[in-house]
């Protein structure tokens, strides 16, 4: 299983490229390409045309949206693409997922490869497609509604076969519910509200006994 990661938004809430955004000691990009390649490899960098990042671990693919504004099912598909010669599936991850646990990205692998194209979260009122696993082979689906004008990615559970995972049954995975009991895998930053709530958890998290050892 490879991982993708998505990078080319605007981060227009945000107010500053989320790629660059410190966390930890290192840049946010850089954070979830590290957590992400403890469960999948090789590693895919979906970033805009010309849009600068981070330096990234070697082995590392940067690959380029066509063209800018077309969302996350293009980014969905272009990543496919790049990890499809080796690798069967991919789990897709947003740069704003600073407490992605390796654990997580391994509980939806295993419930994929029951024979589903796609196993996406559902949690709080929504699916999390940027939190989910997805066939390489879904990357002909994502095309078709890209060439008929259609963004929405929800279009693409549609018409591939999709497991719905809700919380409980992500949970039943006694290592899951070590590792990441809350979920926070599923958070993201979208806000500076949301940047410096996750930066003071980390400092929690850090704080408490053992330290950087026991950080998200």
């Amino acid at each position: 299983m490879a991982g993708v990661v998505l990078c080319g938004g605007r981060s227009s809430r945000m107010g500053r490229p989320k790629a660059w955004l410190p966390f930890g000691g290192e840049a946010l990009l850089q954070r979830v390409v590290r957590r992400l390649g403890e469960a999948a490899w090789p590693i895919a960098v979906v970033a805009a045309p010309g849009q600068d990042l981070p330096p990234l671990p070697a082995g590392v693919l940067v690959v380029r949206d066509p063209e800018e504004g077309r969302g996350p099912l293009q980014g969905i598909a272009v990543g496919l693409g790049a990890v499809a010669p080796r690798a069967e599936r991919a789990y897709i991850s947003a740069t704003d997922a600073p407490f992605l646990h390796p654990a997580f990205v391994r509980r939806l692998a295993d419930l994929q490869a029951g024979g589903h194209a796609v196993a996406v979260p559902w949690a709080d009122g929504h699916h999390h497609p940027l939190c989910a696993v997805y066939a390489c082979s879904a990357r002909a689906d994502a095309a078709a509604l890209l060439a008929e004008g259609t963004l929405r990615l929800s279009s693409l559970f549609e018409r591939a076969r999709t497991l719905i995972v809700q919380p409980e049954l992500l949970l039943a995975d006694p290592r899951l519910r070590a590792a990441d009991p809350a979920l926070r895998s599923l958070r993201n930053l979208n806000t500076p509200e949301d940047y410096a709530a996750a930066l003071r958890e980390l400092d929690a998290a850090e704080a408490a006994p053992g330290g950087s050892a026991g950080r998200p």
